[in-house]
C-alpha cells in the first residue's frame, strides 16, 4: 500500500524526480475521484470522465492563481531595445526585479503613467492616410528596396547627397532599375497618388522615369503610372488602378528606371517619394486599419525609453533637500526609489523597461495556470482535498434536478478546503516567526 515505488538510489540518481513526492498528478486526481466519488450510493451517481477532467483542470487553474505556490521565473539580460518578451505560459507577474553583483534582487516598480499606443499615419494637415510607400523606404537599399538592375543582377550605388537620394548607373544598352519596391498590394478601382520631388536628373540616350507594373504574370506591359522624369520640382500623378488591364494581378512593383544609352553616367536625385490611396475628391483615403499603422515605435515609447527616469533625478545624495533639513515636501512614495520602472504592453506581449535597466540582469517571477504541459499538471498534496471538493461542486452545480441545499453544502466545503490549503501552503514556521519577533524587544533610544 506504500506510495513509494522506487528505491532511494533510483530517486537520488534522477534529477527530474527531486521533490516530486509532494505532488499528485492531475491524472491521478481524476482517477481517484472517479473511484471514490462517482457511482451507485455515492455523492455523484453518474458522471463522465470528460466532465471530471474539465472541472479538474478548471480547479487546478484557479488554485494556481492565488493558492498554489508559483515557482516559475525567467532571467534575461535586458537588451538595448529595453524590451522583454512575455513567457509562453505567462498569465500574470508576481514581481519583477534586477539583480546586482551580489545576487540580491532590487524590486522594479510598475508605472501607470505611460504606454505604447499604436501610431497612426498622418499627413501634414493631420488627416489619416494609407501610406504604401514613403521616402523613409529609401535607406541604402533596405526595407524592400534593392539596388539591382533588370538585366544581369548588376548592383548600383544608392547614396544620399545634397540633391536628395542619388541613384546612378554606368551600364550601357540595358534598362537599369537602381531601386525596386516589390509586392505592393493595390485595390482594383481604388484611386492612388504617386508624388515625389525631383531635385536632379541627368539623362543620356533616353529619359529616366518611374513606373508601376505587374510583378508576376504577363509581360508587365501595362503600366498605370509611367512618368518621365523631366522638369525638376514636385511631381504629382493620380491614377485609378485597374486589375483587369494588368492581367488580373493586383500585386505590383514600383521602380525607378534609369535610361539606357551610352557609357555616360545616368543619375537621379529624388526626395519626398510617396504612394498613397486617395478618395475621389483627392483627399487621403483609408484602406483598412493595418494600412494606417506606422511600423515605427510610438512617440510615447520612444520618449520613455530615451528619457532619464523621473524617480532617479532627485535622490537622497543631492543638495536639493538638505537645505530643507531633510524634508522632502510633496514626495510621491511610489517614485522614492532608484531601482527603475516598467510597464507591460498587452498588445505586443512585451515588458518595456526604463532606460536605467539597459544591460542589467532582470528576473521575472510569474504565475501560470499549470496547464501548459502534462508534466506541470500536478497538485500539491496540501491542496489535494481542495481539488476533490472543487470537482464535486463543479459537477453537481452543472446538473439539473440537484437540490439547492446540496450544491450550497458543497460550495461551503470547497471554500473551507481552499482556505485550509492556503494556510498549509503559506509555509508559516513558528521558529522563524519567533526569531523575527526577538528583534521587536530591542529598546529604541531617543
Amino acid at each position: 500500500m506504500g506510495l513509494l515505488n522506487e528505491s532511494e538510489a533510483s530517486y537520488y540518481s534522477d534529477i527530474a524526480s527531486f521533490g516530486n513526492y509532494q505532488f499528485v498528478s492531475l491524472n491521478d486526481v481524476v482517477n481517484q475521484f472517479m473511484v471514490v466519488y462517482v457511482g451507485e450510493d455515492k455523492l455523484i451517481s453518474k458522471a463522465s470522465r470528460t466532465d471530471v477532467a474539465f472541472h479538474a483542470q478548471r480547479g487546478l487553474a484557479e488554485l494556481s492563481f492565488d493558492t498554489l505556490k508559483s515557482c516559475k521565473a525567467q532571467e534575461i539580460t535586458v537588451p538595448a531595445s529595453l524590451q522583454m518578451i512575455l513567457p509562453q505560459d505567462y498569465v500574470n507577474y508576481t514581481k519583477l526585479s534586477w539583480v546586482d553583483s551580489a545576487g540580491i534582487k532590487h524590486l522594479l516598480y510598475p508605472t501607470s503613467k505611460t504606454s505604447n499606443p499604436t501610431p497612426i499615419l498622418q499627413n501634414t494637415n493631420g488627416n489619416y492616410y494609407s501610406n504604401l510607400i514613403s521616402n523613409s523606404s529609401f535607406q541604402n537599399g533596405t526595407n524592400g528596396w534593392s539596388g539591382t538592375s533588370g538585366v544581369g543582377g548588376v548592383h548600383y550605388p544608392i547614396t544620399t547627397s545634397s540633391n536628395g537620394l542619388l541613384f546612378s548607373s554606368t551600364a550601357t544598352g540595358v534598362h537599369n532599375y537602381p531601386i525596386v519596391q516589390q509586392n505592393l498590394t493595390l485595390v482594383d478601382g481604388q484611386a492612388y497618388r504617386l508624388s515625389f520631388n525631383l531635385l536632379s536628373n541627368e539623362t543620356s540616350g533616353g529619359a529616366n522615369k518611374v513606373f508601376l507594373y505587374g510583378s508576376s504574370g504577363g509581360d508587365g506591359s501595362y503600366r498605370p503610372v509611367n512618368v518621365a522624369l523631366g522638369a525638376l520640382g514636385v511631381q504629382t500623378n493620380d491614377f485609378i488602378f485597374d486589375a483587369a488591364l494588368n492581367f488580373g494581378f493586383n500585386t505590383m512593383r514600383v521602380a525607378i528606371e534609369l535610361s539606357n544609352g551610352d557609357d555616360e553616367v545616368k543619375k537621379v536625385g529624388i526626395t519626398g517619394f510617396e504612394l498613397v490611396a486617395i478618395n475621389n475628391d483627392g483627399n487621403y483615403a483609408m484602406l483598412d486599419g493595418n494600412d494606417l499603422v506606422d511600423q515605427n515605435d510610438s512617440t510615447t515609447w520612444s520618449s520613455y525609453k530615451s528619457g532619464t527616469p523621473s524617480e532617479n533625478q532627485d535622490d537622497y545624495q543631492d543638495d536639493t533637500y538638505w537645505p530643507m533639513d531633510g524634508s522632502r515636501f510633496g514626495l510621491d512614495p511610489q517614485h522614492a526609489q532608484a531601482n527603475g520602472s516598467f510597464y507591460i504592453d498587452c498588445v505586443s506581449g512585451k515588458i518595456h523597461f526604463s532606460s536605467n535597466i539597459a544591460g542589467k540582469t532582470v528576473i521575472l517571477d510569474y504565475i501560470s495556470d499549470s496547464l501548459g504541459t502534462d508534466g506541470e499538471m500536478q497538485v500539491h498534496k496540501f491542496a489535494e482535498e481542495a481539488m476533490y471538493k472543487w470537482i464535486s461542486h463543479g459537477i453537481l452545480s452543472g446538473k439539473s434536478n440537484i437540490p439547492e441545499y446540496q450544491v450550497n453544502r458543497l460550495k461551503k466545503e470547497r471554500f473551507a478546503a481552499v482556505r485550509t490549503a492556503k494556510l498549509r501552503l503559506s509555509n508559516i514556521k513558528l521558529e522563524e516567526i519567533t526569531q523575527i519577533l526577538r528583534g521587536k524587544s530591542k529598546q529604541i533610544k531617543h
